[in-house]
């Protein structure tokens, strides 16, 4: 046991220092969890914790405040007492220090990988935690802090090399000349990109690596070939680092910022890199080389590499091109959030307006510029970037000042928000009560104190970033100088044309001289055509980047000429380049919304509504809007128009949500699953009242509509039909309605149904609602279309066979009376929790992924729902768990895949290793789905598909490019077909 320190010398241990310290929501709940904790630990522990309490009374404080807000500080608390009061008493440098130094010692004699790994974790958690007490409490700065898990972070990775190479020299398949330190001379080259490089790595981040060799590899023993030696090096430590085990992880390691990663091994020769950047290399490479540094591995070599790519990065002449590539990187990145105003819920600090990469930007764009010719600005870490800028009198150092003090700022808020459960996540929470939950463990009295101090710097920030990029504020100053009047006879304006890449430029040619003649009815008003005429330039840039770019030219016509008032509208494209890029880009990426707003360009007015850029509408909002819409509708046909017209601006509203980035690929499957469900509700309560009109009704009847599928999980994307199955009951001694025209029971409910499809799919001036789905009902098209309550349950219960209780995972009740709702989730729920032989499960799903792989194919690995390890693999895997262990823990089941596998974990029926890869897989495949849905309407050709689109999906993937992005896609499809068939196979 660690007595508490006492006397003056006090001064210097960690618990004396603590001096900030987080406001509790609810102090008394927060003391009463960590005094359990302490009544489970051994006696002489709690007294020597309790003791240091009471004489540090901000540690108690902080401990109380990571018990209610940190599940993850939590946990480490909670898993080792002594550890506690090791740190609290300890001088926290000195002791991060003595961490390391041990941890890298004992690795030196490490018997075995296994030992490595559980060395590298057990040190991992301490520094955690210690840094987590040092960030809180004020008694680092925030970027010591940063320097300490870079460190941490450094030595990981240097230890878990070592120990491969000492491995393989032990094979004799390397031959060191100093054995203790086997990575000396032998030509491997570890790169620390990003924020590792800098020293500025994150409370939670992923580590980002490039693993080059020397072809030569000196030290390599003579019949080993470099390349797979060197790959296989790079992938065990990739394992040794980032594998969860019984004691957690180190760090997740990215190895995509490689060159081209899509088609290159984890490890390359510098020979191949060095050829890349020369040949091909872009500016984002280049940004992310300033902070490069080599960090394992044979470091002399990878200063000399370095040397070798300086060219590449620091350009000779002043390089101003730089700042507009910057400028489109960052855009791609935040896409369209520009129209949004600064605000608190739901913001993020990394890459939202106001936000670290803006600070990060600013810095590095001047860098690029001018560090050819001023070496000086060749440094790493951002404030050092900025210090140096302002003494060169490339900014102000009032502009320093404000940058610092606001990046600081920032970077604390990203930390306090990881902290929570160690996620790699950078945006604040999108409630108003969550927010106030977390001012106060960062130290705010209230939501108010926080928000007017995150504002403050946001706006700051967002000041000096856009006077860098100022001047240009359309995007049209790097266009020629032509005219786009002249029409097709004008050979410098084809020309033009076709470097901008359009393949009938005669066409498009033509098609502006039309706009610009201005003999559409839109342009009735010569105010409007003046001002349509200011932003044909940028418009046609932008159209010039879709997918088609001369179907987009098209497409717009066919919006202009639909037009039938657009004096309004056209007046606030002309003043909004950004949102003139939103259109250009739905009308040009997204094909299906495209033709829709050509169709019917009053959608556009949702565009415009200041909400549109806000929160995403709950049902409640929607259910009051579907009020507004059909209130006065003067006939069913009237209904169903305006109900279309709904159906088709909600699905425009949140595709273009979509492709401009500010909602995620979750928000918008519960939007698409809120608007199907508000508009089904809808017809079913008009339907059946306009049905019971005609035919009365029976007595005791009632109706549920049972959504399943991707409606019943709320995981719809803009093209999901609706899998539907109506269920009623009604009283057995009256089974005849009792209207004029009577129909006798099952054909009476058989007949709404039919009402009920109809009503979705007939065609009408505005298109169909839906296309409706009924084979999941029992007996699938053999069925009737609706189905007794009763026969349903019998049917589940004897009859269904596994792919349909698998699918009943997902049923979800959405419109009934609450008294039948109650009666069907309990059916469901009885046959969800029934027992079943795990054997005969996982071989009946095992069957039916084969089968599906038949008949749809898996080798095509943008197919995201059927390719190997797609979105197809997690739904069985949620799905099989939920069947096999239902019965003796039913709280696994949910209808969403992303709460199943959290279920599963939680209760630990999934590893924590495997959760982890599911659930990020499961969010990449549905960002990636989710756009895919709305701009591709045949198959996804990479090869062909346009430069709008491949950067939409890369954005969506938090990749920097596409190629990084499909390198990313092959690794977690590996993943989760190898979890997979482990997880089932192992059950049978």
């Amino acid at each position: 046991m660690i007595s508490p320190a006492k006397g003056d010398a006090d001064a210097s241990i960690l618990a004396a220092r603590l001096v900030s310290v987080p406001y509790l929501s609810a102090p008394d709940a927060a003391l009463r969890r960590f005094d359990d904790w302490l009544g489970d630990v051994t006696p002489e522990q709690a007294a020597s914790i309790r003791a240091l309490f009471e004489r540090y009374p901000n540690a108690k404080t902080i401990f109380a405040g990571i018990a209610e807000a940190s599940p993850y500080l939590f946990d480490l608390v909670r898993i080792d007492a002594e550890r506690v009061t090791r740190l609290l008493v300890c001088e926290p440098d000195d002791r991060l220090a003595t961490l390391i130094e041990g941890t890298a010692a004992a690795i030196a004699h490490a018997d075995s990988e296994a030992d490595v790994m559980q060395l590298l974790r057990r040190m991992k958690s301490e520094a955690a935690l210690l840094t987590a007490l040092c960030d809180i409490g004020g008694v680092w700065p925030v970027m010591r802090v940063t320097q300490a898990l870079t460190d941490i972070a450094v030595m990981s990775v240097q230890s878990a090399l070592r120990f491969l190479l000492a491995q393989e020299a032990g094979r004799d398949r390397l031959l060191p000349p100093n054995s203790d330190r086997a990575e000396e001379g032998s030509g491997l080259v570890v790169l620390a990109m990003g924020k590792m490089g800098a020293g500025e790595l994150n409370y939670s981040s992923d580590i980002d690596l490039i693993v080059f060799f020397n072809l030569d590899a000196p030290t390599l023993a003579r019949d080993i070939e470099p390349q797979p030696f060197f790959v296989r090096v790079a992938q065990g430590m990739s394992r040794m680092l980032q594998q969860r085990t019984a004691d957690g992880y180190v760090f997740r390691v990215d190895l995509r910022l490689r060159p081209d990663p899509a088609s290159t091994p984890v490890a390359i020769s510098t020979a191949m890199a060095l050829n890349y950047y020369e040949r091909e290399g872009r500016t984002w490479e280049r940004a992310a080389m300033i902070k490069a540094r080599p960090c394992a591995g044979d470091l002399e070599a990878g200063e000399a590499l370095i040397a070798e790519i300086a060219p590449f990065v620091w350009r000779k002449h002043l390089d101003f091109a730089a700042l507009t590539d910057v400028h489109d990187m960052k855009r791609q990145m935040q896409a369209f959030k520009g129209h949004a105003e600064i605000a608190v819920e739901g913001h993020n600090v990394k890459i939202g307006r106001g936000g670290i990469r803006e600070i990060e930007f600013f810095a590095q764009t001047q860098q690029l510029i001018a560090g050819g010719r001023h070496p000086e600005l060749r440094v790493r870490p951002t404030l050092e970037a900025l210090n140096i800028l302002a003494e060169r009198n490339w900014i102000t150092f009032e502009a320093r000042d404000e940058l610092t003090v606001a990046y600081e700022f920032l970077r604390r808020v990203e930390h306090r928000l990881q902290m929570i459960a160690d996620e790699q996540t950078h945006s604040l929470p999108e409630d108003v009560e969550a927010i106030e939950r977390f001012a106060r463990f960062f130290g705010y009295e209230n939501r108010d104190r926080f928000s007017e101090d995150l504002l403050a710097h946001l706006n700051c920030v967002q000041g000096h970033y856009s006077k860098l990029f100022e001047g240009d504020p359309t995007g049209t100053a790097k266009l020629p100088s032509v005219d786009y009047g002249t029409g097709p006879d004008d050979t410098r304006l084809l020309e033009h044309l076709v470097g901008l890449g359009f393949k009938k430029p005669r066409m498009v040619a033509e098609s502006i001289q039309n706009w610009l003649r201005g003999d559409y009815r839109a342009f009735r008003v010569e105010a409007t055509h003046r001002a349509f005429a200011e932003f044909v330039p940028a418009l046609i840039a932008g159209l010039a980047k879709a997918e088609d770019p001369d179907a987009a030219v098209t497409a717009f016509d066919r919006f202009l000429q639909a037009l039938q008032r657009g004096g309004r509208l056209i007046a606030l494209l002309s003043q909004n380049s950004d949102l003139v890029k939103l259109v250009a880009l739905i009308l040009g990426a997204a094909p299906r919304l495209g033709d829709m707003l050509a169709r019917q360009p009053q959608i556009m007015d949702g565009l415009i509504d200041p909400r549109f850029f806000g929160a995403m509408p709950d049902q409640r909002e929607i259910s009051e809007r579907l009020v507004a819409t059909l209130g006065d509708a003067a006939s069913y046909e009237e209904f169903l128009d305006r109900l279309r017209l709904f159906g088709q601006e909600s699905l425009f509203l949140i595709g273009a949500r979509i492709l401009s980035g500010t909602v995620s690929a979750q928000h918008a499957s519960v939007a698409f699953a809120d608007v199907a469900e508000g508009i089904v509700r809808t017809v079913h309560d008009l339907v059946s009242a306009l049905f019971a009109n005609q035919y009365g009704r029976i007595r005791g009847q009632e109706t549920a509509i049972l959504a399943m599928g991707k409606l019943g999980s709320r995981e719809m994307t803009a093209s999901s039909d609706l899998d539907l199955i109506l269920i009623y009951d009604f009283d057995d001694d009256h089974p005849d309605s009792d209207g004029s025209r009577s129909l006798h029971g099952a054909q009476y409910f058989a007949r709404l149904t039919q009402r009920l499809i109809s009503a979705f799919t007939t065609r009408t001036n505005y298109g169909v609602l839906y296309d409706v789905d009924m084979r999941l009902r029992p007996s699938g098209r053999a069925g009737p279309v609706a189905s007794r309550l009763g026969a349903f349950a019998d049917y589940q219960e004897s009859e269904a066979w596994t792919w349909e209780h698998m699918a009943l995972t997902r049923a979800r009740v959405i419109s009934s009376s609450p008294a039948l709702k109650a009666r069907i989730e309990k059916t469901i729920s009885d046959v969800l929790t029934r027992p079943r032989e795990r054997d005969i499960i996982a071989n009946d799903v095992l069957e039916m992924r084969g089968a599906i792989g038949e008949e749809k194919g898996e080798s095509d690995i943008w197919d995201l729902k059927y390719a190997s390890g797609g979105l197809v693999d997690i739904e069985f895997i949620a799905q099989y768990l939920q069947l096999v262990h239902a019965a003796t823990k039913p709280e696994i089941l949910s209808v969403s895949t992303l709460q199943v596998l959290e279920n599963a974990a939680r209760l630990g029926l999934l590893s924590s290793a495997a959760a982890d890869i599911l659930r990020s897989a499961v969010r990449l495949y549905q960002d990636l789905t989710q756009i895919l849905r709305l701009c591709v309407s045949a198959k996804f050709q990479p090869a062909t598909a346009g430069e709008d689109l491949l950067r939409i999906l890369a954005r969506a993937g938090d990749a920097p490019n596409f190629s990084v992005l499909e390198a990313r896609v092959r690794e977690i499809q590996v993943d989760v077909r190898q979890i997979f068939l482990e997880l089932l196979g192992s059950e049978v």
